[in-house]
């Protein structure tokens, strides 16, 4: 079984690929000041260019876990979300709430696709 990690750094790889499956790491926005909405298609679009390299896309998703900041965003949340969603490729998901590594961070996106 081969192991790929891709954008390796010291404390953790930004996805891992091994027998087909792409395990991303938890995704972040970029920009702190944006509210949850598009704190996500920012997290969303960093999904697309990490998948993509990767040699997938949004259409092979397996699964999903959002973490929200604050469960009153679920639903800006899920505007990006499901303006994002392939029509019938939508993963298994999961969204909890999570006290964020920065507290201006309204999401964190971790997802498994297929290669």
């Amino acid at each position: 079984m081969s192991i790929e990690r891709v954008l390796p750094a010291a404390r953790y790889s930004e996805a891992v690929i091994v027998n087909g499956l792409i395990f991303c790491a938890g995704m972040v926005p970029d920009s702190k000041s944006d509210d949850a909405t598009l704190q996500t298609e920012d997290v969303l679009a960093q999904i697309d260019a990490l998948l993509a390299q990767c040699g997938s896309d949004k259409t092979r998703l397996v699964d999903a876990t959002i973490y929200l900041a604050d469960m009153a965003d679920y639903a800006a949340m899920n505007l990006a979300w499901d303006n994002w969603v392939a029509p019938g490729c939508a993963p298994a998901r999961a969204t909890v709430a999570a006290k964020l590594a920065d507290p201006k961070w309204k999401v964190e996106i971790k997802i498994v696709a297929a290669q």
